[in-house]
């Protein structure tokens, strides 16, 4: 086996560990964001509330992957073009 192969085989237990904690306390984990980005937003008086926002977003969306939960646009990563005809320009 090679050292990779070794280390995957290693961090799994860890990783299925991290993904049942995010499963039973998902929704402790984003009041807890929320209330940081609250935070954050009040001590900069509102200036970066547009980056707060996007990290916040960010960081629930890695929570819910780590939860194995679909979210909006959720699925596997392969394009799916829309329907219909083409765009004209």
């Amino acid at each position: 086996m090679g050292l990779l192969h070794n280390l995957k085989a290693r961090l799994n237990p860890a990783r299925d560990k991290v993904s049942d904690l995010a499963q039973q306390h998902g929704d402790k984990i984003d009041q807890g964001l929320d209330r940081a980005a609250k935070a954050a937003d009040e001590k900069t008086g509102g200036k970066h509330s547009d980056r707060i926002e996007s990290g916040t977003g960010k960081a629930k969306h890695a929570m819910d992957r780590l939860a194995h939960k679909p979210g909006p646009g959720a699925g596997d990563d392969t394009f799916t073009p829309p329907e219909g005809p083409p765009p004209t320009s």
